[in-house]
């Protein structure tokens, strides 16, 4: 299977956004990864409806959309409506995830379930079969540029395990502190889904980085 790579817009500036999608919309990335933070979820605030808005008139890749919000079942049909592709709530803030998994699949979206470092996969055994992906946080989720949490990498592979005993084709999708230099070890533990942020908007060639990340896939 390709890796999939999809540069997290957290970490681009946004005083020139229109030309960092462009690079984006040049370069080998599938999708672009959007996070959304309430401040109360995590201890930030970025972005709402309106950049997914924004960002569907200016590009045609997937818009991949990570919801760090408490009760996030509110905002299902505000980010359809603005045209998300995958929407990604957090297990550890639905209170009825199988019940939130549909209706974003109602909705017409792909579904995706994260869990923050501290949460084992097996908590996942029952949802798995009703997602399009699993998103594991490698960094504790709120701010970007952090380091990699080293046990991450065992962390996909129970992941990848489970997956395959279950016959699924679901996604793993890896978020925080991904770059050149883990990529090729987090794709061979079973990652299909790489979202990478500060290593490539802080890059010399972001547009290189970016298709160096695709070439290991």
């Amino acid at each position: 299977m390709e890796t999939i790579i999809a540069p997290s817009i957290l970490s681009a500036d946004f005083s020139k956004l229109g030309s960092e999608i462009e690079m984006i919309n040049k370069s080998e990335a599938q999708w672009i990864h959007v996070d959304i933070m309430d401040g109360m979820f995590v201890p930030n605030i970025t972005f709402g409806p309106w950049i997914v808005r924004t960002l569907k008139k200016i590009t045609d890749k997937v818009l991949d959309v990570h919801l760090m919000v408490e009760k996030p079942d509110r905002f299902f049909e505000d980010f359809r409506n603005a045209g998300a592709d995958i929407l990604t709530v957090h297990y550890e803030a639905c209170t009825h995830l199988h019940r939130s998994i549909q209706k974003i699949k109602s909705l017409g979206m792909k579904a995706g379930v994260s869990v923050n470092p501290h949460i084992g996969v097996n908590f996942l055994e029952d949802i798995i079969p009703y997602v399009d992906l699993v998103l594991i946080m490698s960094v504790n989720p709120g701010f970007g540029g952090q380091k990699f949490i080293e046990s991450s990498y065992s962390k996909i592979e129970r992941l990848k395990e489970l997956i395959s005993i279950k016959n699924l084709s679901t996604l793993i999708e890896v978020d925080g502190g991904v770059s050149l230099e883990n990529a090729v070890t987090l794709i061979g533990s079973g990652a299909n889904v790489l979202v990478s942020g500060n290593a490539i908007f802080r890059s010399e060639n972001p547009l290189k980085y970016i298709n160096d990340l695709a070439e290991l896939g």
